[in-house]
């Protein structure tokens, strides 16, 4: 079962089911919230479990984003759907995900170039972001 946590460990989750192969976001928004583009999975809101509390960022009228207010962790993109995107990087040990694509390239910061083969979007793709692993 998948686990994560923020880095203070204040937070922490556990999902039960499948993780979506990670997306990584080039948007303004994921940039701002991270240093740099956020490379994320997904899983069913309901079969995510938080345990901690987590301070949410209403970051449009669609979507929230969810950080820890201890050690500032960011940790989940909220919007619509029945998926929780869940940030790669908090997840705990090896995870058998692969990165399959990037959305947003369009706003992607210009001190970076993408090399790899991977699909480009520049902007949203449901295509990229509404698989589970099954679907590969």
């Amino acid at each position: 079962m998948p686990s994560g946590s923020c880095l203070c460990g204040q937070v922490t989750f556990r999902v039960d089911g499948p993780l979506r192969p990670v997306v990584n976001c080039h948007c303004q928004q994921c940039r701002k919230t991270s240093g740099h583009h956020v490379a994320a999975t997904s899983a069913r809101r309901d079969k995510v479990e938080v345990t901690g509390e987590v301070t949410w960022y209403h970051a449009s009228e669609s979507a929230r984003r969810g950080f820890c207010a201890v050690c500032g962790s960011s940790l989940f993109w909220d919007g619509p759907g029945e998926n929780l995107s869940i940030h790669a990087g908090t997840l705990d040990g090896e995870t058998g995900l692969k990165t399959v694509g990037h959305i947003y390239c369009a706003d992607m910061g210009d001190y970076y170039a993408l090399s790899d083969d991977l699909p480009k979007a520049e902007g949203r793709d449901p295509k990229l972001t509404t698989m589970v692993n099954n679907d590969l």
